[in-house]
Formats: C-alpha cells, structure tokens, sequence
C-alpha cells in the first residue's frame, strides 16, 4: 500500500500542474450528471410514482449507482485503457518488473476528475436523505455503505474483464459498454421497472442488482427479506471469476512487438 500510496501522490502532484484544466473537467463532469438527474424529476413531475418507486427512492438508488461507478473509474481506470497498452507493448514492461501486474495497472492510471461523479452521488444522496421518509436504521445504513463497496467491487470486476478480452483481440469490445457505462445509466433506476428479464439477467450473470436492486429493497422498507442485506456480498464474489479470466489472459499473451 505504501508503494502504491507514492503512485497516487505522483498522479496527483502531476494534475496539479494544470489546476485550471482540473476544476473545468470536475465542474463540466458535475454538471453533465446534474442533467442526467434533472430527467428523474421531469419524469416523475408526470407521474408520481414508477411500480412503486417515487422519485426519493429512485435517488437514493441513482445516488448509490454514480458513487459506485465513478470509485471505480477513479482507482481502476487503468483497466480501461488497457488496450492502448496492450497494442504499444507497454504489457512487456509490466510483466518484467517485479510487481503484480493488476497492482502495476491500477497504480498507472488514476483518473481523478471522476471525483465530479462521487461529489454529484453524495449531493443527490444528502437530498435524498433530507427529503424522503426512509427511516435509517443501523442496518440499512450497514446495507447502504456494502451496496456502494460491492457496487465499486463489480464495476471494477468489469473493467477488469474488458482487459482481459484484449488479450485476445488487441482492442476490447465495445459491448462491454453496456454494462459499466450502460450499468451506470440505466442502474439508476430500481431493474424491476425494465422487466422481469432485464431483472434476472442482472442478477444471474452481470450482478448489478445483487449490489442495487434487493438491497435498495431492504433500505428503502419495500421488503423485510434480511436477506436482501447480504446480497451485496454475494456480489462482491464476481471479482474471482474477473480475476480468472484476466489470470488465463495473462497466460495467453503474446507480445505485439515493440
């Protein structure tokens, strides 16, 4: 951690050259989900509720969505670039040096102007909270904090699985996109309103609503399952199959030539 602690500092002391450029690129992110969440309130200024949902409880799902994806793309962002590194054979430095190559990934990129998606998920969170009638217990306050943590977990599980794809192809593969940036946008909605479909994919095989859609059932009073609490954890699990294939990537890489 402490190596990895000098990368971070390093990162930031080199955005810090161009603080201006800094604060624009935070302020325009902040801003492009500020529209994103003024579309929850025309919607809802129509129709007081969707299956249930009003528009408190579609924030402080939405809330928890941003705040899980843009940790994520903050600390493991490295895995979305990754096949510019692939393609400049900039992997053979990594698998020489002696460091773990997901550790030398993930400390060579860390995108800091996605603070503007985590200071918008705790804006809208704040409000939320203010404004809505969820009573918050310690359990669902324990519940809240793991959805967002497995939240990070899963989409960072993702990023790590369109590397592993480059692997095979020199470029990854732009459906991927609709699970982490699609993930985002559509997850910030409850995915029982998209369809018992949509629902069960997302819980089966790509676990957004293990982390999103029972817990936020359990927050908000929707269900006494206690269940629902401890979906998060489950999964938190999908990062060991990520970890396989981006293991069984590694093994079948080749170098492109420098």
């Amino acid at each position: 951690m402490k190596l990895y602690f000098k990368f971070f500092s390093m990162h930031l002391k080199s955005l810090m050259q161009y603080k201006a450029s800094f604060i624009f690129l935070v302020t325009g992110r902040f801003f492009i989900t500020a529209g994103e969440i003024i579309i929850i309130f025309f919607l809802f200024d129509k129709y007081n509720s969707v299956q249930g949902f009003t528009v408190e409880d579609v924030l402080i799902c939405a809330a928890n969505v941003i705040i899980a994806f843009a940790l994520a793309e903050c600390f493991a962002r490295g895995f979305d670039t990754f096949p510019s590194i692939v393609r400049n054979s900039e992997f053979d430095r990594i698998m020489v040096r002696p460091r773990n190559e997901i550790f030398l990934v993930l400390s060579g990129k860390i995108e800091f102007t996605r603070i503007a998606g985590l200071i918008s998920g705790i804006t809208i969170l704040i409000y939320a909270v203010c404004v809505g009638n969820v009573v918050w217990t310690t359990g669902r306050i324990f519940t809240y904090v793991m959805m967002i943590i497995s939240g990070v977990i899963v989409f960072s599980s993702l990023f790590l699985i369109y590397a592993g794809i480059c692997f095979f192809t020199l470029e990854g593969l732009e459906f991927m996109n609709v699970f982490t940036d699609g993930g985002r946008n559509f997850g910030q909605y409850p995915f029982a309103i998209y369809g018992e479909s949509v629902l069960k994919f997302f819980t089966f095989v790509i676990p957004h609503a293990l982390f999103q859609y029972y817990p936020l059932m359990y927050v908000l009073g929707k269900s006494t399952n206690k269940f629902y609490m401890f979906t998060p954890f489950i999964a938190m699990l999908f990062i060991i199959p990520a970890y396989m294939f981006w293991k069984f990537g590694v093994r079948k890489y080749k170098s492109n030539g420098s």
